[in-house]
C-alpha cells in the first residue's frame, strides 16, 4: 500500500464525518424498502377494490350460470321426473343414449348446417349492405332502422308470421300462383329438402340488421384519413375495400362471427314456434335445444333433459374456446395491456 493511499484511510478512520457519512450510505442503501412497502398497500387497495366491484357480478354469475350448470351435470346421471330427490342412479347412461341416437345425431348436424350458412350467407351481405349504408344518400336513416327492425321484434311475433305466409295455402304460394309461377309452390315447411333452406331464409331476415349495424359501427371507427390517402394514391374503390375497410373491420367481423357461432348452436325459439314439437324433426329442422325440450321436459324425463343440456354446453364451449384461441387471440391481445414488458 503506498502512503497516499494509508493517509487517506487514515483521514476517513479518524475524520469525525467518517460515521456519519457511512451512516448516510446505510440509510440511503435502506430508503427503497418503505417504497415497496407503499407499493404492497397500493396493490392491497387495488385488489380490494377489484373485489369489491366485480364481487356482486360474480356471485349473479356463480348463482344463475355455474350452479344451474353444476346441478344439470349432476341430474343427468339420474333418471328423474322433475319433482323430489333423484334416487334412481343410472350413471352414463342418458349420455349413452344420446349418441346413440340418430335423432340428436340429426340434430346435431342441423346445427352444424345452420352455423356455417349463418356465416356464408349473413356475413358477406351484411358486410355488403353496411357499406352501401356508411355512404350519403338520402333515407339513409330510414333504410338503417328498416333493417334493423326484424331484430328487435320478438320471436314469437316472427315466428308466428312466417309459419302463415309459409303454409302450403299462405301467402307465399298464393303470390306465387297469381305471378304464374304455379310450378315453383312447394310445401315451405313439411318438406325436408325445402324446411331447412326456409329456415335459413327466416334466420337471415330476422338477424341481418344485427350484423349490419354492428358493421356499420365498426366503419365509424375507420379513420377518413387513411380513405383519403389511399384515393390521392390512386387506389380505386374496391382496393381500399379490399386492402382498407375489410382488415380494419376484421375485429368487428370475428366478433359478430363469435355471437352467430354461439347463436347457431343454442337456436330455439324459432324452430320451436314455427315447426313445433312434433314436425321439427321430421321436417329436417329439429335443433339440440328442441331435441332436449322434446325428449326431456315434454316427455316428463328431466334426467335425460338435463344431460342434454351439459352436451350442448360442453360443445358450446369447446368450440367457443376454441374460436377464442385461434380466431379472436389476436384482438384479446391487443387489448391487454397488463404484464407486457
Amino acid at each position: 500500500m503506498s502512503d497516499t493511499e494509508g493517509e487517506s484511510s487514515l483521514t476517513i478512520m479518524t475524520s469525525p464525518e467518517g460515521p456519519s457519512a457511512a451512516g448516510d450510505g446505510a440509510r440511503a442503501a435502506s430508503s427503497p424498502a418503505p417504497r415497496a412497502r407503499r407499493g404492497g398497500r397500493v396493490d392491497w387497495r387495488k385488489h380490494l377494490e377489484i373485489a369489491v366491484l366485480s364481487g356482486p357480478a360474480i356471485v349473479i354469475f356463480v348463482a344463475f350460470v355455474i350452479f344451474p350448470v353444476v346441478m344439470a351435470a349432476y341430474y343427468g346421471f339420474f333418471k328423474w321426473k322433475g319433482y323430489g330427490p333423484p334416487t334412481e342412479f343410472v350413471g352414463l347412461e342418458n349420455y349413452v343414449t344420446i349418441f346413440q341416437d340418430a335423432t340428436f345425431i340429426d340434430a346435431l348436424r342441423h346445427n352444424g348446417f345452420i352455423l356455417v350458412m349463418s356465416l356464408v350467407i349473413q356475413g358477406p351481405f351484411a358486410v355488403g349492405l353496411a357499406l352501401l349504408l356508411n355512404q350519403k344518400m338520402r333515407g339513409r336513416s330510414l333504410i338503417r332502422v328498416l333493417i334493423f327492425v326484424p331484430y328487435v321484434i320478438s320471436e314469437v311475433i316472427v315466428g308466428t308470421g312466417w309459419s302463415l305466409m309459409l303454409q302450403t295455402n299462405g301467402a307465399v304460394n298464393d303470390l306465387l300462383i297469381k305471378l304464374g309461377l304455379e310450378s315453383w309452390t312447394v310445401d315451405w315447411l313439411s318438406n325436408p329438402d325445402v324446411a331447412i333452406w326456409s329456415l335459413m331464409v327466416i334466420i337471415s331476415w330476422k338477424y341481418i340488421g344485427f350484423a349490419v349495424i354492428l358493421f356499420l359501427a365498426g366503419l365509424q371507427s375507420i379513420p377518413e384519413e387513411l380513405f383519403e390517402a389511399a384515393s390521392i394514391d390512386g387506389a380505386s374503390y374496391w382496393q381500399i375495400q379490399r386492402r382498407i375497410t375489410l382488415p380494419l373491420l376484421g375485429p368487428t367481423i370475428r366478433i359478430w362471427a363469435f355471437l352467430s357461432i354461439i347463436g347457431s348452436l343454442q337456436l330455439f325459439d324459432l324452430v320451436y314456434i314455427v315447426w313445433g314439437q312434433y314436425v321439427a324433426a321430421t321436417a329436417g329442422t329439429s335443433t339440440m335445444a328442441t331435441y332436449m325440450v322434446v325428449n326431456g321436459r315434454n316427455a316428463g324425463n328431466y334426467g335425460f333433459g338435463n344431460a342434454v343440456a351439459v352436451v350442448l354446453f360442453i360443445i358450446s364451449l369447446v368450440i367457443a374456446l376454441t374460436y377464442q384461441r385461434f380466431v379472436l387471440r389476436r384482438d384479446t391481445e391487443g387489448a391487454l395491456t397488463e404484464g407486457k414488458k
